[in-house]
């Protein structure tokens, strides 16, 4: 089964793809709306500001196509900014429109002493619900992080796993097949290749 990631011009496009080619799957980076809604899974990954994420989707119809895929039966999967434009809003450099297909905001860290914005390295993950599929047989851990902004969900249920970062930060949430992931899975170690590789067995076969 082919697993699509999303080339809407922003994003660690190469970096995901050979992760998820370690894993044993197909990869397939890709604009094309076909190739995206035929495929087995979809990665939305992200790098840069939300507003000109959000822009570049909408001007290439890729919103669209997400959105289809998440209310259809493919499991999606968002990577740090792309987690991010899973939710409804963002306050990044003005207020955005996300895609809204989690309830919830995106908010830029509170100036804490003794906590540099951005926060940038490895931080442990404190499990939520695990027994979620995605966390499934796996033990809190480290992964890594970049980032400026932070998302408030707006459904405590699909908070999955926190971090701390003087005070408790979305790490991964989800809701049915739609997951999202503020760090980088594939920049994460052991753990965050368990973590990917649990999204990757929850629909279809190994290549």
């Amino acid at each position: 089964m082919t697993v699509a990631i999303v080339d809407y011009g922003m994003g660690n496009l190469h970096s995901v793809s050979k992760a998820v080619e370690r894993l044993g799957y197909e990869s397939l980076v890709t604009g094309d709306a076909r190739e995206i809604l035929a495929a087995s899974s979809v990665i939305l990954p992200g790098v840069g500001a939300f507003g000109d994420a959000m822009e570049q989707l909408r001007s290439s119809g890729l919103d669209l196509v997400v959105k289809e895929a998440a209310a259809g039966e493919q499991p999606v999967l968002g990577i740090c900014l792309g987690m991010q434009l899973l939710f409804s809003s963002s306050v990044e450099h003005g207020e955005h429109e996300g895609l809204d297909i989690l309830p919830g905001s995106v908010v830029r860290f509170a100036p804490r002493d003794g906590y540099k914005v951005p926060h940038m390295g490895w931080n442990k993950l404190s499990f939520r619900q695990p027994q979620s599929p995605l966390l499934e047989g796996l033990e809190e851990g480290h992964v890594y992080f970049v980032h400026s902004y932070h998302a408030v969900v707006g459904q405590e249920n699909d908070l999955l796993a926190v971090t701390d970062y003087g005070h408790p930060v979305t790490a991964v949430v989800g809701r049915d097949h739609v997951f999202g992931m503020q760090f980088h899975p594939e920049k994460s170690g052991e753990l965050g290749m368990k973590l990917l590789g649990n999204f990757l067995k929850l629909k279809g076969e190994r290549a």
